[in-house]
């Protein structure tokens, strides 16, 4: 590891656990912070992720102003568990309509931008199982406590499942054999980021806004780059969450994962791609059958080049009362 990039591991990666709330709270001042949720038919993880922050740094501790799950289509009840355990509720294609809508993790959060209040915005996945509020205060807390800080990634445990039992760092495959030798070989400042992959994590907005986001699986790792090209090295954190417990993907699931990863990275090195598909290849009772599936590449563009951003009403700030998610569900009744 090079010398600058041991020196910003030591002295820019925190225990994530060790951040109070109220501490926090009278740190944040007028600061607003929205906590997005992308989904899409997570009815099994959603309830407990929105009811837990909900809870503790909304309830308990007004740390929080608002928690929004931006829901990509899903065919379950997921927007309606959100909404029940006190979320408010936007399917991306209801938000700016006018642009239109794509499938997509980055669709999500990039329409997010639209539909918040924050100045600060942490994005949780939303299949996590055995979540606390850590991973939410944890991420606040470098950027409400060091000043220069503008994004903090979230790094853990990634236990994965197999027939012979439980790897307990075998979770993070597409990161190991792709994003990693990738920042490594062009962007080694990045080489000291735990899990650039990591879907927990929390940045400025006066930088998010200013971003394009990939729609697809690339939107993590275009993120980091281009931020550590606005504000350096210095201007990134990341912060030790414990355990990180979720569902996994088939290999070939990741494959398609790890395609669009390249591609995004591949954009940033001035390198077009020469083909938008991946082939694939199944056999079965001796027949080879192959695959072809799109890999996405579009990006949206920055936020702040687009007017329906520029002039949008600010979102109101969610009230914090234990009748908000009552209200919550009345509101994305239609959604549902």
């Amino acid at each position: 590891m090079r010398q600058d990039v041991r020196d910003w591991f030591e002295s820019h990666s925190y225990d994530g656990r060790r951040f109070d709330p109220g501490a926090l709270l009278a740190r944040k001042h007028q600061t607003r912070i929205s906590v997005v949720l992308p989904a899409l038919d997570e009815q099994d993880t959603v309830g407990e992720v929105v009811a837990t922050l909900r809870a503790a740094v909304v309830e308990r501790v007004p740390l929080v102003d608002e928690i929004v799950v931006v829901d990509s289509g899903s065919t379950d009840a997921t927007r309606k568990v959100a909404a029940r355990a006190g979320a408010r509720v936007l399917t991306a294609a209801e938000v700016a309509p006018g642009l239109g809508h794509r499938r997509g993790k980055g669709e999500a959060l990039w329409k997010s931008l639209f539909a918040t209040c924050g100045d600060i915005l942490v994005f949780v996945d939303a299949d996590l199982t055995g979540f606390g509020p850590h991973f939410v205060t944890g991420l606040l807390g470098p950027l409400l406590t060091t000043p220069g800080v503008s994004l903090v990634k979230g790094f853990y445990d990634r236990p994965l499942a197999t027939d012979n039992g439980v790897s307990p760092n075998g979770g993070g495959r597409v990161t190991e054999l792709v994003a990693r030798p990738l920042l490594n070989l062009y962007w080694p400042r990045l080489a000291g980021v735990v899990q650039p992959l990591a879907g927990e994590y929390a940045a400025r907005r006066t930088l998010l806004e200013r971003l394009p986001f990939p729609r697809g699986y690339g939107v993590e790792i275009a993120l980091l780059i281009d931020l550590l090209d606005q504000v350096g090295l210095d201007g990134l954190a990341q912060v030790d969450l414990g355990l990180r417990e979720h569902s996994h993907q088939s290999d070939q699931e990741l494959a398609a994962m790890a395609a669009s990863i390249q591609a995004t990275a591949l954009r940033r090195l001035r390198l077009t791609p020469s083909a938008s598909s991946l082939t694939q290849f199944g056999r079965a009772e001796g027949v080879t059958r192959a695959r072809t599936r799109a890999v996405e590449l579009e990006e949206r563009p920055p936020a702040i080049s687009v007017p329906q951003y520029r002039h949008r009403p600010r979102p109101a700030v969610e009230a914090s009362a234990p009748d908000a998610a009552a209200g919550a569900l009345s509101r994305t009744s239609s959604a549902v």
